[in-house]
């Protein structure tokens, strides 16, 4: 039985990329996305911490959010202007600063947040390790609503599909594509953020440092180098003489730090709450 019996246009669907405008300013869903995707972790993280064995109290919670959201925004950045368009950029270098045009990679936000994990858990004498397990359960939250925004904004489209539930984005040719958006969404967001959630909620896995961490950063990159085969390139990049698209290679390196923390996590001395 089919779901769909042709390919949807994107524009049937009255999807808006601006939630909201006020006079002459205008808030962007995926400027929401980010938003809403810090509150919303900001508030699980609190909840999470109040039970037993937590490595930070709800005061280092307040602290850290505000470091992870300056090293998403910094590593986010940066790691597109490097890999994916640095000769824009050498043109023009303040273009940097314009964030409101857009341009994040999650892999540099990702290695941003570690970062900033690391930094501030030395500065407070705490355990980046299983600061950055508490960070893994509520991450996929941002990742749901950013790819959300994604599909909200008629970008980041998939390849062509021959699928009935092909949709036809606006910019990218009158061939169906896959809504890759949404399948990032159900694999990097919904699934890892249930997973983690009950492993964290009903199981001893918070107590194993490395655990849930090595399970989000394995798990996304998986996530992410498998759906990278239905995307549609980077116009600028295409494929990769290598075969792959610089999204799968940036996955590599993501998905053996994770395999390695999740290897090693019975090697650590567990917690006893």
């Amino acid at each position: 039985m089919e779901f769909f019996h042709a390919p949807v246009q994107w524009e049937s669907l009255g999807l808006d990329p601006v939630a909201l405008e006020i006079g002459p300013l205008a808030l962007r869903w995926y400027s929401l996305a980010y938003i809403l995707g810090i509150l919303a972790g900001w508030w699980l993280l609190l909840k999470m911490v109040k039970r037993a064995g937590s490595p930070m109290t709800g005061k280092h919670v307040d602290d850290l959010v505000s470091w992870c959201t300056l090293g998403v925004i910094l590593g986010g950045r940066m790691a597109y202007v490097i890999f994916y368009n640095p000769g824009q950029y050498l043109e023009d270098p303040l273009a940097i600063l314009k964030l409101w045009e857009g341009g994040m990679a999650f892999h540099g936000g990702l290695a941003g947040v570690i970062l900033a994990i690391f930094l501030y858990a030395r500065s407070k004498g705490l355990s980046a390790l299983r600061i950055l397990d508490y960070v893994a359960v509520v991450t996929p939250i941002g990742l749901l609503l950013g790819r959300f925004a994604n599909f909200v904004n008629g970008e980041l489209w998939g390849r062509p599909t021959d699928g009935s539930w092909g949709i036809i984005f606006p910019d990218a040719g009158p061939e169906p594509r896959h809504p890759s958006q949404l399948y990032e969404a159900a694999l990097e967001g919904a699934l890892l953020l249930l997973l983690l959630n009950i492993l964290f909620w009903f199981t001893s896995a918070r107590m194993k440092p490395g655990l849930l961490g090595g399970l989000f950063i394995t798990g996304y990159g998986l996530s992410r180098f498998l759906i990278e085969f239905l995307r549609e390139p980077d116009v600028q990049l295409g494929v990769l003489p290598v075969g792959l698209t610089m999204g799968q290679m940036l996955s590599l390196p993501m998905i053996f730090f994770g395999l390695w923390l999740l290897a090693t996590c019975n090697r650590r001395q567990p917690v006893i709450a």
